[in-house]
C-alpha cells in the first residue's frame, strides 16, 4: 500500500478473500483513530456489514499491540534484508513482501501453527523457498545458438498469482517471473559487499527520498549458515533538509521567496538580528487573538490531547521585492485533527483567475472604479462549530496559566475548517449589506440600484470592489470595516502577485507578472541567460524516449529541480501568460521522469521570459464587450500515444480572458475529430462564460450568441448537424454535446481562416513571425505598444 488513502479499498479486498476463500465473516476492526479508518465511506461500510469498529484512546499504541508490533518486526527484517543487498532502494516493497510470505510461514511463541496452517488448514512446504537477494541464473525463454542460455539475475520475491520466483534483471531494469533459477546463495552469504541502508517509516502521504547508501561489511565464517555481521555503520555526514523551489503566493497577493532568511521558529526569531520586528509582529497577532476573543484558557480535559501550534514568520514584499512588512502568523497544527471528532466540512471557494480578468476588462471598458481592500486576520473571524483545543503558543505562556489549554472559540489559520469558516461569515455579512452572490461564481458579488453598479471580487482574504459611483464604494468600504478589521488598499495596483496597470484617458487596463518572473529567474539562476525567442522552437517534439534510462543519468536529474520549475512557469501562464500553454502542457507530462531533453525545452522557456517579462495583458481598445471565442487542435501530436492537442481562448474587450492549451483524453482518427473534440470543450467553456457575464447584468450583447471560431470545415459541419460519415461514426457520444449548445442558441461555430485563428500557438509550435502575430492578437503586449 503506497497511501494511507487506499486503506479502504484494501479492506475491501481482504473482507471479500476471507469470506469467499474461507467462508468467514470479519466481526471487529480495531484501528488506532488513524484518518483512513475514520472517513464516512470506512465508516458506512463497516455498519454496511455489521462490524464491530474497535477505537483505541488516543495516544494508547499499547491497546493495539499486535498490529504495532507486527509492524515493527516487518520493517526491522526489510531494513536487515537491504542491508545485505546492493539492491536499489526502490525494492524495499519486495523485500516487504517476502517478508510477510515468510512470517506467515513459521511459527510463533504463543502459537505453534504458522498462520499459513492456520488460515489454509494446511501444513506449509518451505523447500522452495531461497536466500533473499541472491544472485540465480535464469534459463532465456528465447535465444539464438551463440547466445548464452542463461542471464545473471536477482532473486527479489515470490509472485503471489503463479508458483516460481519474481527475478531482477539489471541490465534491461525489470523485474520478471520465471518458474525457476540456479540460485548462487553460497556465494552470496560468502560475498562481502556494500548493502543498503535505508530509513522506513509508516506510509505517509507524501513519499520521501531515502538517504544515500553506506557500506555495511559482512563476516561468514567458514560455511556456516549462521551470518555474523558487524553493527552497522551510520554515516557522520551532516543531514539537511532538502532545498524547496519555487514560491508562496500569500492570500494577500504578495510573492514570497522561501528562503529569504526568515526563522523557522520561535528560538531562531528572537535570536535573529530584526528580533525587535518579529516580536513586535507576533505581539501585534496575539492582539489580535485577544481583540476577537479567539480562546479561552482552560484545565485540560482528561483523555483529551490538544492540538499543537507553531509561529510562521514571513517577509512581505511589494510589486518591487522590497521588504514592507513583518509578519508572524500563529498557525494551529490542523493536520493533527481528525475527521468526524474536531471538523467536518472543509471545502471553501476562492474566486477564479478568469472571473477576476473578465470583470477588470469590463472596468476597462466601462472606466469602473477598482478599489482593493484586505482583511485582517481574516481566518479569525469565522465561527467555530466544532469543540478544539489547542496548546498555548509558545513564548506568550504566563506562568499561572502554565498548565492549561487553550479552548477555541474561533477558526484560526491552520484548521482544517478555517477557510470554509470565514467563507461562511463573509457570506452572511455582505448578503446583509444588499449583495447577491453569482451563481455561477460564488465568490463574486453584484449589487444594483438603478444605475449604479457595484461588484465584490473575495480571494480569500483580498477584495477588491469595483463599480461607478464612489460614494457607493465607500458606504461598501465602511459597511466592511464595520463588519472586520480591514485594510483599505486604495486603488488597486496588485493584486495575487498581477501588477495593475491603468490608463484611463485611453480606457486601458493592463495585466503584468513581471516582478514574479524576476524571482523565477533568480530562482532558477537564469537571470543572466540568453532571451529566447520561442517558448517552444518549431520541429522541438517531446517523447518518452527522452527520459532517463541509466542509473547515472536517474540520478544526475534527481538534482535538478524540473518539477519546481514547470509549477513556477505555469502560476505565470494561468495569471497573464496563455502564450506559454502549449510549451507548459508539453513539458509537464514528463515530471515523473525527465531527461536532459525536456529540461533544454524547460529552459528555452525561461530563457523566452526572460525576453517578454516586461509584456502586459491589454484590455481595451474595443467598441464593444463581445465575447469572441477561438479553437484550434493539432493531430496526433504526442509521439507516446498519438493523441492529439487541444487549444481554445475567450478574448472580451480586446484581450485574452481564458484560455487552455491540453492533450485530448482519446485518440483521433482523423483531422476532422481532433478539430470536432476540441470545438466541442471549447463550446462547453463558452456556456460557462455566458453564463457567468449573464448574471453580471452589464453585457447586453451576452443574451447574443457566442462565436467560436474554428478553421476547420469538417468540424463545423459535424457540430451543425448530425452527418453519418465512415471516418466518424465512432466519435464518442458525449462530444456530441456542442450539437444541443449550438441548437439552444448558447454558441454559433464559424469559420476562420487558419492565419487568423489566434488559438494556433495553443496547439503547436509555431515559427516566430507567426507567433508574434498571434501573441499581440492575444491581447500581450510591451508598454511602448499600447495603443
Amino acid at each position: 500500500m503506497r497511501h494511507k488513502s487506499e486503506a479502504l479499498e484494501k479492506f475491501k479486498e481482504f473482507k471479500n478473500e476471507v469470506q469467499n476463500q474461507h467462508g468467514k465473516s470479519i466481526k471487529a476492526l480495531r484501528s488506532d483513530r488513524g484518518g483512513e479508518y475514520l472517513s464516512q465511506d470506512f465508516d458506512e461500510l463497516l455498519k454496511e456489514c455489521g462490524i464491530v469498529s474497535q477505537l483505541t484512546p488516543p495516544g494508547t499504541p499499547q491497546w493495539n499491540g499486535v498490529s504495532e508490533r507486527r509492524n515493527r518486526t516487518l520493517l526491522d527484517m526489510v531494513r536487515s534484508m537491504m542491508s545485505h543487498t546492493d539492491l536499489p532502494t526502490s525494492f524495499w516493497g519486495y523485500a516487504l513482501e517476502t517478508v510477510a510470505f515468510t512470517l506467515n510461514r513459521v511459527p510463533s511463541k504463543s502459537v505453534q501453527k504458522t498462520p499459513h496452517e492456520m488460515w489454509t488448514g494446511r501444513c506449509p512446504n518451505m523447500s522452495f523457498m531461497r536466500v533473499w537477494g541472491c544472485q540465480a541464473y535464469v534459463k532465456h525463454q528465447m535465444s539464438t545458438k551463440l547466445e548464452p542460455k542463461s542471464q545473471k539475475c536477482t532473486f527479489v520475491g515470490y509472485p503471489k498469482e503463479t508458483k516460481g520466483y519474481n527475478f531482477y534483471n539489471s541490465k534491461e531494469n525489470k523485474v520478471f517471473v520465471a518458474r525457476t533459477g540456479v540460485f548462487l546463495e553460497k556465494d552470496f552469504l560468502s560475498y562481502n559487499g556494500n548493502g543498503r541502508n535505508i530509513e522506513l517509516k509508516e506510509v505517509q502521504q507524501q513519499q520521501v527520498h531515502e538517504p544515500e547508501v553506506e557500506e555495511t561489511p559482512q563476516v561468514v565464517e567458514g560455511n556456516s549458515t549462521d551470518l555474523e555481521t558487524q553493527p552497522l555503520r551510520r554515516s557522520t555526514r551532516e543531514r539537511h533538509e532538502p532545498e524547496r523551489y519555487g514560491f508562496l503566493v500569500t492570500t494577500h497577493g504578495d510573492v514570497i521567496l522561501v528562503d529569504q532568511d526568515e526563522p523557522k521558529t520561535y528560538q531562531e526569531a528572537v535570536s535573529s538580528p530584526d528580533s525587535e520586528k518579529w516580536l513586535e509582529a507576533m505581539r501585534s497577532e496575539m492582539n489580535s487573538m485577544s481583540e476577537n476573543q479567539v480562546w479561552t484558557l482552560v484545565e485540560p480535559p482528561e483523555g483529551i490531547k490538544p492540538i499543537g501550534c507553531k509561529w510562521v514568520f514571513k517577509k512581505k514584499t511589494d510589486m518591487d521585492g522590497n521588504v514592507q512588512t513583518y509578519k508572524g502568523r500563529l498557525v494551529a497544527k490542523g493536520f493533527r485533527q481528525i475527521h468526524g471528532v474536531d471538523y467536518d466540512e472543509t471545502f471553501s471557494p476562492v474566486a477564479m483567475l478568469k472571473s477576476i480578468r473578465i470583470l477588470l476588462a469590463i472596468a476597462a471598458f466601462h472606466d469602473y472604479e477598482i478599489w482593493q481592500m484586505d482583511v485582517k486576520t481574516a481566518f479569525l473571524n469565522g465561527k467555530l462549530e466544532e469543540v478544539v483545543y489547542m496548546t498555548q503558543p509558545e513564548g506568550f505562556v504566563t506562568p499561572e496559566n502554565a498548565g492549561k489549554v487553550c479552548k477555541l472559540q474561533r477558526s484560526i489559520y491552520g484548521l482544517k475548517q478555517a477557510s470554509r469558516s470565514w467563507n461562511l461569515r463573509f457570506n452572511d455579512a455582505i448578503k446583509e449589506f444588499g449583495f447577491i452572490r453569482n451563481e455561477d461564481e460564488p465568490c463574486v458579488y453584484k449589487k444594483f440600484s438603478g444605475s449604479i453598479v457595484s461588484f465584490l471580487i473575495l480571494y480569500v482574504d483580498d477584495i477588491l470592489i469595483i463599480g461607478n459611483d464612489i460614494p457607493t464604494l465607500q458606504s461598501i468600504k465602511t459597511w466592511l470595516s464595520s463588519c472586520f478589521s480591514m485594510k483599505d488598499l486604495g486603488e488597486a495596483t496588485y493584486i495575487l502577485g498581477v501588477k495593475i496597470y491603468r490608463d484611463r484617458s485611453r480606457r486601458l487596463l493592463g495585466l503584468s507578472k513581471s516582478t514574479y518572473i524576476d524571482k523565477v529567474l533568480k530562482r532558477f539562476s537564469m537571470e543572466e541567460s540568453k532571451r529566447g525567442f520561442l517558448p517552444m522552437r518549431h520541429g522541438i517534439s517531446l517523447s518518452k524516449e527522452m527520459c532517463h534510462s541509466t542509473p547515472q543519468e536517474r540520478e544526475r536529474m534527481s538534482q535538478i529541480p524540473y518539477a519546481s520549475a514547470i509549477g513556477s512557469i505555469m502560476y505565470a501562464m494561468i495569471c497573464t501568460r496563455p502564450d506559454l500553454s502549449y510549451a507548459l502542457s508539453m513539458t509537464s507530462r514528463y515530471q515523473a521522469n525527465p531527461g536532459e531533453g525536456h529540461w533544454t525545452a524547460v529552459k528555452n522557456i525561461l530563457k523566452y521570459l526572460r525576453r517578454t517579462k516586461d509584456v502586459f495583458l491589454v484590455y481595451g481598445g474595443e467598441e464593444e464587450l463581445r465575447i469572441k471565442g477561438y479553437t484550434d487542435a493539432s493531430f496526433q501530436t504526442d509521439k507516446d500515444d498519438s493523441r492529439s492537442q487541444s487549444g481554445f481562448v475567450f478574448c472580451l474587450n480586446g484581450s485574452a480572458v481564458s484560455w487552455k492549451s491540453s492533450k485530448q483524453d482519446t485518440v483521433a482518427d482523423s483531422t476532422t475529430e481532433a478539430e470536432y473534440i476540441a470545438a466541442s470543450e471549447a463550446a462547453k467553456k463558452a456556456v460557462w462564460i455566458k453564463k457567468f457575464i449573464t448574471g453580471l447584468g452589464v453585457i447586453p450583447s451576452i443574451s447574443d450568441v457566442v462565436d467560436l471560431y474554428c478553421d476547420n470545415n469538417g468540424a463545423i459541419a459535424q457540430a451543425k448537424e448530425p452527418r453519418s460519415h465512415q471516418r466518424s461514426k465512432h466519435i464518442l457520444r458525449r462530444f456530441h454535446i456542442i450539437r444541443e449548445i449550438i441548437d439552444r442558441g448558447d454558441v454559433e461555430i464559424c469559420k476562420v481562416h487558419t492565419d487568423d485563428n489566434i488559438a494556433d500557438p495553443l496547439t503547436k509550435p509555431l515559427a516566430q513571425q507567426k507567433h508574434d502575430r498571434h501573441t499581440e492578437s492575444l491581447g500581450i503586449r510591451y508598454v511602448s505598444d499600447w495603443s
